[in-house]
C-alpha cells in the first residue's frame, strides 16, 4: 500500500501484538513501533513484534510522550522512507481495527492532498462517560473558538500524506496536546480533512489508554483557551474604563452623552490590546498588519455603535440607573464578544 503505520506504544500488553498481526495479516508491509520508554519488563513485547520482518521498533530511552513519539516516527520516515505515500498513525490498544486502518489508508491515496482521519460514533450507550463527554466538549471549542468541524477530535488514527511530515515535526507539544496542536496547524495552513467513520471499541472500558483525563485535558484545553483569553481580558479592561467615567459623568451630562463618552474611551483603549495581542498571540498573523489594522478598526467601529446604541435602547426603555447600565453593558457586549471573535477568526486575520 506504500503507506508506514506509525504506532506510539508506552507500557503495552498482548493487545500491541495482537495489532501488528492483525496489520501484517491485512497486506502492510512497514509498521514502526516507537517503544516511549516503557522499561526493561516490558521488552519482551516489543521483542515479539520485532520478530515480524514488516516491523521495526525504535526506542527512547526513557518516556517521552505520545507527541514525541510520532514526531519520531515522522523523522524516520523522511529519513529512511521517501518514496512512500503518507504515513498512518495507529494506537497500539486494539481500539483501531485493521480493515478501519487500511480503508483510511486507501482514502488517503485517492485524496492525497488531505488528512484522512477515522472517526468514531460516540452516541452508543457502551461509550465510556469520560470519552463521549471529553470529544464533545472539544469538539464544540474546536468548532467555536477555530472553525474546525470535526466530529472525533481524540482519534488517533490518522493517515497523513508524505509531504506534511516535515511540518509536522516542527509542531509543538510532546503529550497528547501535540495532536490537538497537529489539527490547529493544519487548519492555519488550510489543510482540509477528511473523515472516515471507523468501529467504535472501548477494550475494558478504556482501561489500557494513558491519556490522564486532569492532567492532559489541561494541557489540550491550554492549546485552545488561548484563543478565547484575549477577548476576555479585552473585555475585563473595556468593562473596566467604561465603568469609571460612566459614574464620574453621572448628572453632568445627558444619558446618551455619557454613554457615549464612556463606550468611546473605553474600546479605544481595550481595542489597542486586543489587535496586538490577537495578532501576535492568538491568531499569530503574519499577514499584512495594515490590511488586518483596517479591517480590525471597521469591526471595532461597527461593535462600537451597535454596543452603544443597544446599551442606549436599553437603559432608556427600562430607565436603569448607572449600576444596571453597568450590567446592561456586560450583557450586551458578552453577546457582540461571541459574534465578534468569529468574524476576527473568518476576516480579520484570516490570511
Amino acid at each position: 500500500m506504500n503507506v508506514t503505520v506509525i504506532i506510539p506504544s508506552y507500557k503495552p500488553d498482548d493487545k500491541l501484538v495482537t495489532v501488528v498481526k492483525s496489520l501484517v495479516d491485512e497486506g502492510f508491509e512497514d509498521i514502526l513501533v516507537i517503544n516511549d520508554g516503557s522499561g526493561e519488563s516490558y521488552e519482551p513485547y516489543f521483542n515479539s513484534v520485532a520478530s515480524y520482518k514488516e516491523c521495526t521498533v525504535i526506542k527512547h530511552e526513557v518516556n517521552k510522550g505520545k507527541g514525541c513519539a510520532l514526531k519520531t516516527g515522522f523523522r524516520y520516515c523522511i529519513d529512511n522512507r521517501k518514496d512512500i505515500s503518507g504515513v498512518v498513525t495507529v494506537d497500539g490498544d486494539n481500539q483501531h481495527k485493521a480493515t478501519d486502518i487500511k480503508k483510511c489508508c486507501t482514502t488517503l491515496l485517492e485524496d492525497k492532498d488531505k488528512v484522512i482521519l477515522g472517526v468514531r460514533d460516540f452516541s452508543g450507550s457502551d461509550v465510556p462517560f469520560k470519552s463521549k463527554f471529553g470529544n464533545n466538549m472539544t469538539s464544540f471549542v474546536f468548532r467555536f473558538a477555530c472553525g474546525i468541524k470535526i466530529s472525533d477530535t481524540q482519534t488517533g488514527l490518522r493517515a497523513i500524506p508524505y509531504k506534511y511530515l516535515d511540518m509536522l515535526c516542527r509542531v509543538k507539544g510532546e503529550r497528547y496536546e501535540y495532536e490537538t496542536n497537529m489539527l490547529l496547524e493544519l487548519n492555519k495552513r488550510h489543510i482540509e480533512f477528511k473523515e472516515e467513520v471507523i468501529q467504535t471499541v472501548y477494550i475494558e472500558d478504556n482501561a489500557s489508554s494513558h491519556f490522564n483525563p486532569i492532567r492532559d485535558s489541561i494541557k489540550i484545553y491550554g492549546v485552545i483557551f488561548k484563543f478565547l483569553f484575549s477577548s476576555a481580558a479585552s473585555s475585563l479592561i473595556d468593562i473596566g474604563i467604561f465603568s469609571l467615567p460612566g459614574l464620574l459623568l453621572v448628572g453632568k451630562v445627558s444619558d446618551s452623552a455619557r454613554i457615549f463618552v464612556a463606550t468611546l474611551v473605553a474600546r479605544v483603549i481595550s481595542s489597542i490590546f486586543n489587535y496586538t495581542f490577537n495578532r501576535n498571540a492568538v491568531f499569530e498573523s503574519k499577514g499584512n498588519i495594515r490590511g488586518s489594522f483596517v479591517r480590525y478598526y471597521i469591526l471595532c467601529a461597527v461593535q462600537l455603535l451597535v454596543s452603544y446604541g443597544l446599551v442606549y435602547f436599553i437603559t432608556h426603555i427600562l430607565a436603569l440607573n448607572p449600576i444596571l447600565t453597568i450590567i446592561a453593558k456586560i450583557v450586551v457586549d458578552t453577546v457582540l464578544f461571541l459574534i465578534s471573535f468569529q468574524i476576527q477568526r473568518a476576516w480579520v486575520f484570516k490570511e
